[in-house]
């Protein structure tokens, strides 16, 4: 985990990046004071880019990202970017891409869902899978949310819980290995590989590298985790 931890750590993001409710309901907050450093920023990761994914971004969210810092890692360089973009873009300007990255008339250039990357059908068969699998755990999705489950930020809501206890309990590596495997490795790389070299992308570009680069740490988490 120290690994993780290096690469985190130095680009500044930390708890104060939480600024948006997420779309689920959150039983248990108290339970997240046990958690360890590493596993704070890693939930705390994935709920930065669930925030700035899920909806445009408000002024809240746009002036605390212009206080966040960055090494001469790939995360912590697209940080770096996403602070500069952020003190220099008109917030109009900001919430016009997410509209044509992500809404659009009629639809936006990227469908975040599972659905439509796995299948190319939106509410298929990878979101049945997620509900059931949610049910199984327990997560419940909040009554005014109408996006369905598996938009990524539902799902990376749903790993984020998972790290911190926010459905009252902490899921063991091994548990989010298996949720991350089954709901987000297969195809999240490329929604923000989308995102990351969309030609109407600006401010969303560093957006997408830090998803990607994130992704693959997850992914060398898990595999020193459950080593064999």
């Amino acid at each position: 985990m120290n690994f993780f931890l290096g690469i985190i750590f130095k680009s500044c993001i930390i708890k104060k990046v939480i600024f948006v409710d997420n779309n689920l309901i959150n039983n248990n907050v108290a339970i997240e004071n046990t958690i360890n450093v590493e596993d704070k920023l890693r939930s705390d990761m994935y709920s930065f880019i669930a925030n700035l994914i899920r909806t445009e971004p408000n002024i809240k969210l746009i002036n605390s990202i212009k206080n966040l810092e960055g090494d001469d890692s790939p995360i912590g360089k697209s940080i770096k970017l996403l602070t500069k973009l952020s003190t220099n873009l008109p917030i109009n300007e900001i919430h016009d891409e997410y509209v044509r990255l992500f809404i659009g008339v009629g639809r936006g250039e990227l469908l975040p869902y599972s659905s439509y990357y796995l299948t190319g059908f939106l509410n298929d068969k990878p979101l049945s899978r997620l509900k059931d699998d949610m049910g199984l755990m327990g997560i419940v999705r909040k009554e005014n949310v109408k996006e369905p489950e598996d938009h990524i930020s539902s799902l990376f809501d749903i790993m984020s819980g998972m790290i911190v206890g926010s459905f009252d309990k902490i899921f063991s590596l091994k548990e989010q290995s298996d949720f991350f495997e089954k709901h987000i490795n297969p195809w999240a790389h490329l929604l923000m590989l989308d995102i990351e070299t969309s030609k109407s992308a600006v401010f969303y570009v560093p957006v997408g590298t830090i998803g990607k680069e994130f992704i693959q740490i997850e992914r060398d988490v898990f595999r020193m985790g459950n080593p064999g």
